[in-house]
């Protein structure tokens, strides 16, 4: 997937589908998502792009917006931070955070975020999102993110 808005690509993991951004909210620019075997849970990545961000800021810039994300995914659940640490995107400074967060049927779902510093007046960032971090799904959303680059 190249997400000229956003600036990057990512890749699409077999069997998933693409959106080509005119069902996502304003905050997004393009997606990729696939379903459970049962039809439900499943998993999403998101792309978008941002602001300046300072890579003295990239840390709390990110994981405030890891959490935004899961209240607004996950509206009154509580998150637990599994992961956040610095990375790079295509040599650019960047910053993933990866959120456990329970559900209302008890099933956990993981958000994983990866902000990059794409010039001194924009960022760009991939959020995954699935419902439970035991499926294969997640390996999948952490490959997607691993694996993108700056265009």
């Amino acid at each position: 997937m190249t997400d000229s808005v956003a600036g990057m690509s990512y890749a699409i993991p077999e069997g998933w589908k693409a959106n080509d951004g005119k069902d996502l909210i304003q905050a997004f620019t393009s997606s990729i998502a696939t379903k459970g075997p049962d039809g439900r849970g499943g998993a999403v990545v998101l792309a978008g792009r941002g602001g300046p961000v300072e890579e003295s800021a990239l840390r709390q810039r990110t994981e405030t917006s890891a959490r935004s994300n899961a209240e607004f995914f996950y509206p009154d659940a509580r998150t637990t931070l599994e992961e956040s640490r610095a990375t790079k995107v295509s040599g650019r400074s960047a910053y993933t955070v990866v959120l456990s967060v329970p559900d209302e049927s008890g099933r956990t779902g993981r958000i994983r975020l990866t902000l990059v510093t794409r010039s001194s007046d924009q960022s760009a960032f991939l959020l995954g999102i699935t419902m439970s971090p035991e499926s294969t799904d997640s390996g999948e959303v952490d490959s997607v993110l691993a694996d993108a680059a700056l265009r």
